[in-house]
Parts: C-alpha cells; structure tokens; sequence
C-alpha cells in the first residue's frame, strides 16, 4: 500500500512535464515589435533579479533553521526542511519566468488574434505557475514518504519527520509573499500617487518613472508570492492529513489525500482545455468553466478513492464539503470586490465626497466581508468533524486545495494580464488592443481577489488541521481556555497578526515614501520627460523597490519564526496551543477585512475609470485613488501574508514540539 506514494508522485511528474509543455507552447508565440520586445526584457529582468537577490539573502537564514534541525530534532527533519525550501524556490523561478515571458505575446496575441488567443496564452501562462506548484507539491510529499519509509521509519514516524518539507515551504513563503509584497505596492502607491494622481498621466503611461518597477512587482507579489502561499498550503494540508490519517485509518488514511491529490492534478490538467473564449463572451465565465470541470473530476476520484481506501463514502462526503466551502468563500469574495455588485459601487459613490469618505466605506466593506465566509467555514468544520473527527477537517482542506493546480492558473492569469495591458499602454498599442487587455485584467482582478478568499479559507482549515497534529506530537489531550497560561497565551497569540500586519504595513510606507521622492525628483530634475524627449530611469525605480523589500522583510519574517519557539520555551506547550489558537482566529478575520477592503477600493477605482461618476481625471476619481492606495498593502501585502504567518507558526510548533515537550515552561516554573 505504501508504493501508492510512488504513484501519487508520478502525477506530480505528470504536472511538471505539463508545465514544460505549456511554457515551450508559450516560447513559440511571436512577442511583437521591437519596442515591445524592449519593455518586456526590462519587466523580466527586473523580476528575475529581484527573485535572485532575495533567495541569496534567504540562505543564512535556511542554513541556521538546517543546522537546528540536525542538532536538536533530527537530520532528516533537516533535509526535508531543505528539500521543501528548495522546491518552494523552483516553483517561484520557474512560474515567474514563463509568466514575464507570456505578458508580452499575450499583448501581442491581443493585437493580431483578438480574446481568445490572449486569454489562451495569459491563462497557459498562469497554468506554468499551477501546475508547478501542486506537481513539485507532491512530488516532494509523496517521494519523501516513501523514501523515509524504505529507511527503516514506521509510517508514524516518516510523517513526523516530514513536517520538515512543510516547514521549508512555509518558511521560504512567508519571505515570498511579504517581500513580493512589499517590493509590488511600493512601486504601485509610487506610480498611482505621484504619476496618476500629481501629474495626471494613465497608470501605464511610459513617461512615469516606476512604470516598469509596478509592472514587475505584479509578477514578484502575484505569481511567485502568491504561488508560494498555496505551494505551502498545498503541502501542509497534506501533511496534516497524511498524519491524521494515519492516527484514524492506518496506512490507508495517510494514501487517500495523496491519490486524492493526485487526482486533482489530472482533473486541472483536463479542466485547462475547457477555458475558451471568444470575442464577444465573458472570459471569467471561460475561467469558471475550468474550475466547475477540474471539481467535478475530482469528486469523482474522492468517490472511488474512499471507498476503496476507507471502506464508505464518508471520506468522499468530507472532500465534497471541502470542495464546496472554497468555492463559496470565492463566490463571496466576487460578492464583496467585484464591481458588479452593491458592495463596490457604494464605495464608488462615497467617492463623491472625497477620500476620507471613500476610505471608511471600504474598511466597512471589508469588516462586513467577514460575516459570510466565516460563517461557512465554520460551517465546513462541524459538517467534517461530524462526519470523520478531526481527520475529516484535514481531508476537508485537501479537498478545497486539491484542484490548486487549476486554481492558482486562474489566479495567476490576472497579474499576466495586467502586465499585458501595461506593455500595450507603453508601446502605444491600438486602443482595441487596450480594450481586450484591459477585460482580461478587470477579469484578472476578480480572479486574483477570489484566490486571496481561497487562500484564505484553505489557511484556516490546513492551520487547524497541523493545530489538531500538533496537539497529538506535545501529548495534549485538549486546550483548556479557563487554564490562565491558555488565556495568556491566546491573548499574545491573538496580538501577533496585529503586530504583524503594522510592521508589514510600515514597510511598504517607508518602501512607497522612497519611491515617491525618487518619481518626484525625476519629474522635477528630468522636464523632458513629460514632453517625451527624455528617458526615465526606470532602473533607480526598480532598485529601491528591491532594496527596501528585501530590507524590510526580515523583521516579520523573525517574528513569524521565534513567537512559538519563545512561546513554547516560556509557557510550555498548553501555553503555545493558546497562542496558536488566538493567532488563527485573529489572522483570519483580518486576512479576510485586509483582502477584501483593498479588493473593493481597487475595483470601485477602476468602476470610476469605466466611465462612472465621472470617470478619469474628477475628483471621484482622484479619492478611488486614495482609496486604492490605501488598499494595495492591505491586499497585497498584509492580508495575504498573514495566511503564511498562521500556517508557519503552527507548523514551527509541531517540528519543535518534542523540544517543548521536554524543556519547556521555564517561565512557568520560575514564577512557581
């Protein structure tokens, strides 16, 4: 039985070579002019580099976390924890350099082909991306299962020590999705405040100096950073349930969400060929369509799998409910930030009496967001505990990621999109050819915010999940919230996010304030450039983005590191359950108002650019995009880092657990 993990790593192979398909299909399109050609080299190079950059600065921080492994836990647990940090980086290299790649044919298909064969190329682009990230997922999880247990380690124990690939993935993401972040929202408050607001040119125009430093932010922030927070979803969900399972059904119980797996890698491979468009349809309904497919084949593998493996249907019923509650959360999110719907437009309409007004409207948009999904994921949770315990909360967050593959291709087409109708903006493309760019990207912004709702609810239930395992590693029967060291614990805990998200925020203040002087110095010191005789420098944009993100990422990726360690060492391990506990229900409620707020400003912006209330240029139009500035770090730095803050504290927990065990409460005994 336990060579079905060889079998489940196969598909994982299966998406990779999927991946290299797509991408040389894609190295085949004509890129277009030269000038076309010239403005996306710059995009390229300026998100490779930053990429390089920060993986160089990640690796004194890999190798300390490797040799603590190796001394005080267990050498395996180190080279998983490399082997996950590892493939983390080559998700986010390889998705990342297809996706720069794909921008400017997707521009190009927008110009000679029309919808389809842009929204083929933006949508192949994202699929790279996908299936990247949920084959080197499994590969990794399913490979190492079956290697440590050829070993000598009984099936218990190669699960424990695989929490080490998780961590290395939750580690390696957290620096992703923040420093992305910050790197993509200094550059967009830089060119929106001083470019669009002050000097009152179009967001893309080539004459604004942080043009190109915007555009590969999108890539950095919502393909590479993005990608990374569902790749550690993806592999902590497994491994939370793989050592559920094991507890609940045996062997049996740790294969089912690894073929699980497996087979919603297949049904996304075959759900990308049902996204087609023409020129006259929706392509989000084309993107929906994909999605509705790869759900529907996978529930049809959960059916056979659980009977199968565990004798019923229940394991099947589970993965449907998981399945569901994901695709409720995104039916919510579009409800929240998408402009067709009352939610956006108020805010729209609170422009009206400028920004202050326009800022209190979305933070009320954002609070109320909460109400609904919250109330479905609770909702999720007792339906999967009453139908298999704890182990069904686990299967449940498999089922919600187990069509990732196709998930993070639609979520990953936006930013692709959005770079496309940047290139066709700079090079002075037809005003058609910004027309489908620019349907594509509205799409794209849907699509990007209702996979922030996704991340978000498979964060809950994959952090609850690695929550139950952690409590069987620490031998804790329960957490006890009338337990005075819980409640303190909690209290702390329930603080982190707060804490987290100021430094986050802070980051891309300082980050922004740095870009705005630099933009401002260039309009000031440079009049040519307005008329167009003189050339920004484009690469003093792209530098201070770098160099500040990869400056200011540090402290909360440490914060993120040392709480459950210093909480586990202080308060013991009932203590650490309560910090975990306050943690998650806080880091979710603010993921949820941070992600959805900065949606709806972003779209209630663009609502006024479609020609409502006025359109570009009044003064609506000027407080959306106050509104939109204030938005971008909620939901493009804060909002979807806090998602990996609650995910690797947990998952720190359970890999230390036997050390907490053993020494920890020091604080508790010496107040006794």
């Amino acid at each position: 039985m336990i060579s079905y993990a060889g079998i489940a790593s196969i598909s994982g192979i299966i998406a990779l070579i999927f991946a290299f398909i797509l991408a040389n299909k894609i190295n085949k399109v004509e890129v277009g002019t030269n000038r076309m050609k010239e403005i996306s080299s710059y995009i390229q190079e300026g998100a490779m580099a930053f990429l390089t950059r920060e993986y160089k600065s990640l690796v004194l921080f890999v190798a300390s976390i490797f040799i603590v492994l190796c001394l005080f836990i267990n050498p395996l647990t180190g080279v998983c924890f490399l082997v996950g940090a590892l493939f983390s980086t080559f998700a986010g290299f390889f998705g990342m350099k297809v996706a720069t790649k794909a921008n400017v044919r997707t521009a190009n298909a927008a110009k000679k082909d029309g919808m389809n064969k842009a929204l083929s190329i933006a949508f192949s682009g994202g699929a790279v991306m996908g299936m990247t990230v949920v084959g080197l997922g499994i590969l990794g999880v399913g490979f190492l299962f079956l290697i440590l247990y050829k070993l000598g380690n009984d099936p218990s124990e190669s699960a424990k020590i695989l929490t080490g690939f998780g961590l290395g993935a939750s580690s390696l993401a957290l620096f992703g999705r923040v420093g992305g972040g910050i790197y993509t929202k200094a550059a967009d408050v830089g060119a929106d405040l001083v470019g669009k607001v002050e000097a009152g040119i179009p967001e893309d125009d080539p004459r604004n100096p942080a043009v190109i430093a915007d555009n590969v932010g999108d890539n950095v922030g919502d393909v590479a950073g993005m990608g990374a927070d569902l790749f550690e979803s993806y592999v902590g969900s497994l491994i939370a349930a793989i050592t559920l399972g094991l507890i609940a059904y045996g062997i049996n119980g740790a294969i089912f969400p690894l073929l699980l797996s497996a087979g919603g890698i297949i049904g996304s491979i075959i759900g990308t060929f049902f996204v087609k468009a023409d020129e006259k349809s929706d392509p989000h309904k084309a993107l929906k369509m994909g999605t509705y497919v790869s759900s529907i084949l996978t529930m049809g593998f959960g059916i056979v799998l659980s009977n199968n493996l565990l004798g019923d249907l229940k394991g099947f019923w589970v993965v449907l409910i998981g399945i569901i509650v994901g695709m409720c959360i995104g039916q919510l999110t579009e409800i929240y930030t998408s402009s067709d719907y009352s939610h956006v437009q108020k805010i729209a309409n609170q422009s009206e009496t400028g920004p202050a007004t326009t800022i209190i409207s979305g933070l009320a948009v954002g609070m109320k967001s909460t109400l609904w999904p919250i109330m479905v994921m609770a909702f999720g949770i007792l339906l999967s505990y009453s139908v298999l315990g704890i182990y069904g909360i686990a299967l449940a967050s498999v089922g919600m990621l187990s069509t990732a593959g196709m998930t993070i291709a639609v979520d990953a087409y936006g930013p692709i999109a959005d770079n496309a109708g940047g290139i066709a903006e700079m090079c002075e493309l037809p005003s058609d050819v910004r027309g489908i760019t620019d349907k594509l990207d509205s799409v794209g912004n849907t699509t990007a915010a209702i996979g922030k709702g996704f991340a978000i609810g498979s964060a809950a239930l994959a952090a609850l999940a690695l929550f139950a395992s952690y409590t069987a590693a620490a031998n804790l029967s329960g957490i006890d919230i009338t337990n005075p060291v819980v409640i303190s614990g909690m209290l702390i805990g329930g603080m982190l996010p707060f804490l987290f998200s100021s430094m986050t925020m802070e980051a891309v203040g300082k980050a922004a304030f740095e870009m705005i002087e630099e933009v401002r110095r260039q309009f000031r010191e440079m009049p040519g450039i307005m008329e167009g005789t003189t050339k920004p420098d484009y690469a003093k944009c792209v530098d201070i983005s770098t160099a500040s993100a990869l400056k200011q990422m540090v402290l909360p990726g440490i914060l993120a590191v040392l709480s459950p360690v210093l909480a586990g060492l202080l308060l013991g391990t009932e203590g650490l359950g309560g910090l975990l506990a306050g943690a998650l229900v806080s880091g979710i409620l603010m993921a949820i108002m941070m992600s959805n707020a900065g949606g709806a400003w972003d779209n209630a912006k663009k609502y006024i650019e479609a020609g409502n209330h006025g359109g570009k240029g009044g003064e609506p139009h000027k407080a959306a995009v106050v509104g939109d500035t204030v938005g971008d770090p909620f939901k493009d730095t804060s909002g979807p880092s806090i998602n990996i803050l609650i995910k690797l504290m947990t998952i720190v927990s359970l890999v230390f657990a036997p050390l907490f065990v053993q020494y920890g409460g020091i604080l508790l005994k010496i107040l006794k």
